[in-house]
Parts: structure tokens; C-alpha cells; sequence
């Protein structure tokens, strides 16, 4: 078992979004690979915006993309007197302080500091005072090193280095005793044991904030690696205007979670010119060295024709257990009809989603109650009354309709009419299905049976030639 321990902290404040899908992906496969620990905690000290729905809806969108975790699920919420002891711990050792700084105090500073095209940070004023306002509200600020460099060799963007005196006092506890962000984490992840950490690089510019509270509480600095963001095809940072940005809303779209994960893990990272992976593939290969420096470019045209690969290749029975659902939402009893894994099996190979499954399997539930007119025109003229019932005759000779047994049907129905497949064909189609479109005539037929096929035949005949 390896040392390794990385950690998903997402915020219940909204659905799991593709870009934390990846982050969680990331560290899941660094996890497995190194056989190490994946931790996850709930980050909900955001106590206005953050829900028990919201934290569901993400447990559902990890256990939907497989992305089992070893330890957690963590909550900040239930940590608070941790916090509160780390805080006093650094007011003692010196590195925090009282602020007692009005808000329109500080508001006054940062819009002076402006002004001057200065950077709207905070001056320092409690940083040294030595009194104690009675009964005055305050928050505590983190005594930040006002020299040198604070510095780390991030695993994808190389190292960086920042000058401390770039950086202010951060509050990391507000004024009604809650902790900030940038303070918990650093406490949490120590506490836990991470020892490296795979996030967004959005956070990149806290890194150097935290670093010096893990020194000023004597833990020992994790490794970081921050990973790019995924942009829009206009290449600003994924948002719904770029269309779906919530893991479960492709679900629900119809996408396999493999396909999800196999697009998120090559949205960054690359293995030569390979595009498919399994996760097993995924596990043994991947590594931080390939994850790329630039942000990735979210195209759903890649992802759809992910997903039609996987369902091409999926197992029939799992994928008639999965649009049973949509079929049951349809008004659709698929114990009343064809066995649903045979259905499945003549209409995967054309299939983009589970949702364009569905609704290709419904015809075969429901007979046709309009015919569409342009085809209809095309290929039942009235010279093909008698191929639809020639076709009743030559099927009540069977005991049963296997594809073989159509073959031979047709064979019969060929060589008594003397008319090429091309003309018998599109006739019965649309007397079947309602339109010229549907999956093999002969797979369609098997799958219908004998009894639902002859009277989807005399329904066309008699509504159509009446």
C-alpha cells in the first residue's frame, strides 16, 4: 500500500460540474494507480448556498461515474471546533491577530489604493496593536511574512514563486467566529494527511497564501498540482452557455458514465494517439507528467461520438436495463412485447445515446397509428395491396419467425413476384413501422413475431387500402 493520499473537496453549493468530474477523476486514478488513498470531503462552510441536495446530487454523480473514494465523505460543517483551536493555537504562537478594522474603514483603504493604482489590499493597521477594543467586533488575520519569496514546484506548471510582500493578511476567521476558506483547507488537508494535491488551477493563487499557515502551524507542506481549467469552443471558462456543464445532466441526456470518463481524462492529459481507454487502461497509465499545461477545450461533438462508440459495444442486457426507464416514462410496458435486450441488439449500432435508443425502440411496442404521408406515397401505392397480403399468406405458412425464416419468406415472396427486394422491401417497412426508416427489415420482423407482424400488416391493408 503506497503512502500516497489525495483528496476531492468539492462545494455543496450546485450539481458536479465537468471540470470538478475531472479534478476527481485526476486524483481517483493517481489513487488506484499508486495504490493509494482518495479521500473526499464536503467543503459546506458556505452555509447560505450549500445543501443537503446538493451534497446527494454529488454523492449520485460519483457513484455514478465510479468514482469510489476510501475515506469520507468528510464535512467542514461538523469540524468547526478543530478551526476554532487552530486559530488560538496561531493567536499564541503570534502568527495571527485581532483586526478590528471597520468594514468602511477598509472599503476607504482599497478604493485609496486604487486610486493611486495600487493593489487594494489590506495595510496592516492591527497587524502590531497591542489593545483590545472591549465589546468591538473583529476578525483574525493571518500574520503573512511582509519578505521573501514564498515558493513551490507545482507537478504540471513547474515552479513558481511569488514575493510575500505581494501578499496581505488573510482573514481566517470572520467576524462571527466562522473560518475562511484559504485557512480551513490548509488545516483540513494536514489533519487528513494529504500529501498531494490535484486541483483546479484556478486556486493556483492560494497556494502561496496557505503555504506559510502549514508552516506557522508546524505541518508539513504537501506536494500540489493544479490542473487547467476546460474552456468553451470560444475559449472562456465552460459555462451553461456553452451547454450542459453538470455531470448528471448528461446522465440524464443519455451518455454512459464510461464514455464521461474516457472524453474528461483526455480533456488534459494524452497517452500518445490513443483515444479510447477502459478504466483498467486508464488506472495502469495515467500519470501527471502527460496532463497538459494548457486548458482543455470542451467539445461535445468528441463526446457524443465517445458515447456512440460505448454504446455500440455495450453489453444488450445492461443497455435494456437502462432505457427501461425511459421506456416506462413513455407510457411504455416492455413486458408487454418483444424480449427488450433483442430489441436493443438491432438498433445499437445506430444509437448516439440512451435517450435516441429509447426512442428508437419505442415502434416496436407500438404499432404505428399514422403513416407518414411522404412515404407512404413513395411505396404503398395500391400495386402493393397485393405484396402486403401475398406477405400475410406466405407468414401464416411458419410456425415461427426466426431471421432465417424471413430470409426464406422473401426468398417465397421474390420469386412468385418476380419484383427485386428494392420494391418489396419499403412496402413493408412502412406498413410495419410507420415510416421508411428502421433497423433490418428481417431483424424487425424476427423481433416482432409472427402474431404482431401479421397484424400490423392487415391494419396497413385495411386503413390504407380501404
Amino acid at each position: 500500500m503506497s503512502n500516497l493520499r489525495v483528496r476531492f473537496a468539492p462545494s455543496p453549493t450546485g450539481h458536479l460540474h465537468i471540470g470538478g468530474a475531472r479534478t476527481a477523476l485526476f486524483n481517483f486514478l493517481l489513487a488506484r494507480k499508486e495504490r493509494g488513498t482518495f479521500v473526499l470531503r464536503i467543503e459546506d462552510t458556505d452555509v447560505e448556498r450549500s445543501t443537503q441536495g446538493y451534497v446527494d446530487a454529488i454523492l449520485d454523480a460519483m457513484a455514478w461515474l465510479g468514482l469510489d473514494y476510501d475515506e469520507g465523505p468528510f464535512y467542514q460543517s461538523r469540524r468547526s471546533e478543530l478551526y476554532k483551536n487552530k486559530v488560538k493555537e496561531l493567536l499564541v504562537s503570534g502568527h495571527a491577530y485581532r483586526c478590528y478594522c471597520r468594514p468602511e474603514e477598509l472599503e476607504a483603504k482599497r478604493n485609496a489604493a486604487i486610486q493611486k493604482g495600487g493593489k487594494p489590499r489590506y495595510d496592516g493597521r492591527c497587524r502590531d496593536r497591542s489593545d483590545q477594543p472591549e465589546n468591538s467586533p473583529y476578525v483574525v488575520r493571518f500574520k503573512t511574512p511582509r519578505e521573501g519569496y514564498t515558493e513551490f514546484l507545482d507537478k504540471i506548471k513547474g515552479p513558481i514563486s511569488v514575493a510575500n510582500e505581494e501578499l496581505d493578511d488573510l482573514i481566517i476567521q470572520r467576524t462571527d467566529g466562522t473560518p475562511t476558506y484559504n485557512f480551513v483547507v490548509v488545516v483540513d488537508d494536514a489533519e487528513m494527511r494529504i500529501n498531494l494535491i490535484i486541483r483546479g488551477d484556478d486556486h493556483i493563487n492560494n497556494t502561496p497564501r496557505q503555504i506559510p499557515i502549514y508552516k506557522a502551524l508546524g505541518y508539513q507542506i504537501p506536494e500540489f498540482a493544479h490542473v487547467p481549467m476546460i474552456l468553451g469552443a470560444d475559449k472562456k471558462r465552460l459555462s451553461k452557455r456553452h451547454g450542459a456543464t453538470s455531470v448528471m445532466a448528461y446522465k440524464e441526456m443519455g451518455y454512459l458514465p464510461e464514455a464521461m470518463i474516457n472524453y474528461l481524462v483526455r480533456l488534459g492529459w494524452s497517452f500518445g494517439d490513443q483515444e479510447i481507454f477502459s478504466l483498467e487502461e486508464l488506472v495502469d497509465k495515467f500519470n501527471l507528467e502527460n496532463v497538459g499545461k494548457s486548458a482543455g477545450v470542451f467539445n461535445p461533438e468528441k463526446l457524443l461520438w465517445l458515447n456512440e462508440h460505448y454504446i455500440k459495444t455495450a453489453d444488450t442486457e445492461r443497455l435494456a436495463g437502462l432505457i427501461t426507464p425511459l421506456l416506462t416514462d413513455k407510457g411504455i410496458d416492455v413486458s408487454k412485447g418483444p424480449a427488450l435486450d433483442a430489441v436493443v441488439k438491432t438498433l445499437q449500432d445506430r444509437a448516439k445515446t440512451l435517450v435516441d435508443l429509447a426512442n428508437s425502440a419505442t415502434f416496436y411496442y407500438q404499432a404505428p397509428q399514422n403513416y407518414d404521408s411522404n412515404a407512404v406515397t413513395k411505396f404503398l401505392t395500391e400495386d402493393k395491396k397485393a405484396i402486403l397480403e401475398l406477405m400475410i399468406l406466405q407468414i401464416n405458412r411458419f410456425d415461427v419467425l426466426t431471421s432465417h425464416h424471413v430470409e426464406q419468406l422473401f426468398g417465397h415472396i421474390i420469386d412468385e413476384t418476380g419484383l427485386k427486394m428494392g420494391k418489396i422491401g419499403p412496402a413493408v417497412r412502412v406498413a410495419l413501422v410507420g415510416t421508411a426508416q428502421s433497423p433490418s427489415l428481417y431483424d424487425v420482423i424476427a423481433v416482432l413475431g409472427k402474431e404482431e407482424t401479421l397484424q400490423r400488416l392487415q391494419n396497413a391493408v385495411d386503413r390504407l387500402f380501404s
